[in-house]
């Protein structure tokens, strides 16, 4: 007989044979943790694209600045080239007053206007090419010429500068037209 504190069948949760019961708080739990893991899945892509892009925003930012400054660097090369004419016919008017034997005041203005637009050209980073008694360099010299070495003379030295070469900071703006010593 059955006390009337007893549960009946009717109250108790159905027992699956070794499982254990789920409730519903429980199931609702499992859902909104599954759906969370979810979430931070996709926001971890979305960081790892963010971050991603965001390294190949810094690294066009860098190659922009780069391009930047190599333009401003070289910005009066051409200006620079027109200049390497005028001290070309400077120089050449200063060979043929040597020859002359000439030392007028004239000539020493000549030469001092040469220097003066040297020392301009290097504060913008245009210096001449020392090529005289060096090795040749084919980077640096433009042969044009070649004549046997002589004695005390290494083959393969620059013997004479036709036309003084530049350099703009790094790079050649212009190579110096050389003669060079050949063996014999």
């Amino acid at each position: 007989m059955m006390t009337p504190n007893e549960p009946t069948t009717e109250d108790l949760p159905p027992v699956n044979a070794g499982e254990p019961t789920e409730t519903e708080e429980t199931k609702t739990m499992r859902e909104k943790i599954a759906h969370l893991e979810k979430q931070n899945d996709e926001l971890l892509r979305h960081l790892a694209d963010y971050q991603n892009r965001h390294k190949e925003m810094q690294a066009v930012v860098k190659r922009n600045s780069q391009e930047v400054e190599a333009r401003q660097k070289f910005a009066h090369e051409k200006f620079a080239m027109d200049m390497l004419s005028v001290l070309d016919n400077l120089q050449r008017a200063l060979d043929a007053a040597e020859k002359a034997g000439d030392k007028s005041p004239l000539t020493v203005g000549v030469m001092a206007t040469q220097a003066q637009i040297g020392e301009v050209l290097k504060r913008h980073g245009i210096t001449p090419i020392n090529a005289l008694n060096q090795p040749f360099d084919p980077n640096l010299h433009q042969a044009i010429q070649s004549q046997p070495a002589g004695p005390g003379v290494e083959p393969n030295t620059v013997t004479n500068v036709v036309q003084q070469g530049y350099m703009i900071h790094d790079r050649v703006m212009r190579p110096a037209a050389v003669v060079v010593a050949q063996s014999g």
